[in-house]
């Protein structure tokens, strides 16, 4: 697609999610609401949303274990500069610099780095839809506010994607299982391609295969799930604290609907998560947890920053430590997709 083009539609859908959003609402209220928010509930969140990037670095590093030795520094400065850059930059480079950046300073092959992160989504979306099935099986339906109907698209979107999740595991198996085997398999592609080019796509797939070892061994995939469950339970934790912080009412075990669906709204091609986001958390605590729109913009408004600021300070601080600047960040999101596919 043009850039022009996804660049025009990219803004078309965040004005459009920002309008649908901020519709209807009395924007003094708002500010009324944000004003009267306890101060202290959001300093907690703060530390939790922190306290998930030193999760999510320990958990890559137990992934990362199965293809070379790499110290949870180095992990935990990548992921908040990865993170800080898809906050920053457009098309979301960050998935793809910070395995970039780890594999160059731990001189470990970058397919295999990106695989593990590519692995690390996976089990990101299984962990939110099992929660997310905690949700349904605990809380009663009747205690929502809003259309039965709605919630039950919700269930249904949150199966479908549960079966999906399930089905790119048993893929990623299959690919692990051998890699070597996967890697002779792709050369045969050089009878559509040029030989060259061909090698190196099967050294790429060989060796993104490769990254997929933790898949060899179920216990090892088996923590690196369990580990998953205490960077989600802390996201939840931001979550709901910010919203106590509002004056909401709602358990601990209604942040797992509103994570559920935040989900969906920061997998929005936005720049910086914006619109996606905060219309979910719109849509989740009114429509099905009876909170006042005013209430809600103010939350969804506050959540957003302590989500994403502080990490992106923080991740301009490492890069400034680094020598990188923004533009050397682009330069390497262009270099990081090139390297990723040589052997």
């Amino acid at each position: 697609m043009p850039s022009r083009l996804r660049a025009a539609l990219v803004l078309i859908l965040t004005v459009g999610l920002l309008a649908f959003f901020l519709r209807g609402v009395d924007l003094g209220a708002v500010w009324s609401e944000t004003r009267h928010a306890n101060g202290w509930l959001l300093a907690l969140a703060v530390c939790l949303t922190m306290m998930t990037y030193a999760l999510r670095a320990f958990r890559w590093q137990y992934l990362l274990a199965s293809i070379g030795p790499a110290r949870f520094s180095t992990a935990f400065r990548t992921t908040v500069i990865g993170f800080a850059a898809s906050f920053l930059l457009p098309a979301r480079p960050g998935e793809v610099l910070r395995p970039y950046l780890l594999a160059r300073r731990e001189n470990l092959p970058p397919p295999a780095a990106f695989a593990t992160v590519i692995l690390e989504r996976l089990l990101d979306l299984v962990t939110v839809l099992l929660l997310f099935g905690v949700f349904v099986l605990l809380v009663n339906p009747a205690s929502l506010s809003g259309d039965p109907a709605l919630y039950s698209r919700v269930k249904t979107g949150g199966l479908i994607a549960a079966g999906g999740a399930v089905a790119g595991l048993v893929i990623f198996f299959v690919l692990a299982g051998h890699p070597e085997r996967l890697g002779r398999l792709a050369l045969k592609i050089e009878r559509v391609l040029p030989a060259k080019l061909a090698h190196v796509v099967a050294r790429l797939v060989e060796a993104f295969a490769q990254g997929l070892a933790v898949m060899r061994q179920p216990g090892r995939l088996v923590v690196s799930l369990l580990l998953s469950f205490p960077l989600w339970l802390s996201i939840a934790a931001g979550i709901w604290v910010t919203s106590r912080a509002f004056h909401m009412t709602f358990g601990y075990l209604g942040s797992f609907l509103v994570m559920t669906l935040l989900v969906v709204g920061v997998a929005m091609p936005t720049p910086g998560q914006v619109g996606g986001f905060h219309a979910m958390y719109k849509i989740a605590v009114v429509d099905f947890l009876g909170v006042a729109a005013p209430t809600a913009v103010g939350a969804a408004i506050v959540l957003h920053a302590v989500s994403f600021v502080p990490v992106t300070l923080l991740g301009l601080y490492f890069m400034a430590r680094e020598g990188l600047s923004l533009g050397r960040m682009r330069e390497l999101a262009h270099d990081s997709q090139t390297e990723t596919a040589q052997p």
